[in-house]
């Protein structure tokens, strides 16, 4: 898998890449600490760094004996800007949603006859 944006959607797709992501945006953390809450081997929570790193949406560095891992923050600019070239992610009009439905799901008014006038004679 060469192309960037293949790569950061394969890693993307994995529930704790993103979960490790969600972390990240708090601060930089050691392997160590990423690991903490998952309960799989540091080997594991290894494995799953490199994908991030390779896709370039973590950077990690060591600093002393330690390894630190980064959120890259533009890692995720091609992947927004690919999926708002679908134009289906414009904001919705909840209130104006909410009058349409109320207006749809209204009950016909009883005064309005839906075909023709009324008869007279009752």
């Amino acid at each position: 898998m060469t192309d960037p944006l293949d790569m950061v959607f394969a890693a993307l797709a994995d529930p704790t890449r993103r979960a490790i992501l969600s972390m990240l945006l708090e601060d930089d953390m050691a392997v160590t600490d990423v690991a903490e809450p998952f309960e799989m081997s540091l080997a594991a929570i290894s494995k799953h760094l490199s994908i991030l790193s390779r896709a370039g949406l973590i950077s990690q560095e060591r600093r002393g004996r330690v390894k630190w891992c980064k959120l890259e923050p533009d890692a995720l600019r091609a992947a927004s800007v690919w999926m708002q070239g679908f134009g289906q992610f414009e904001p919705v009009n909840l209130d104006a949603f909410e009058r349409f439905l109320a207006a749809e799901l209204s009950p016909p008014d009883d005064h309005t006859p839906e075909t023709g006038s009324p008869d007279p004679a009752g």
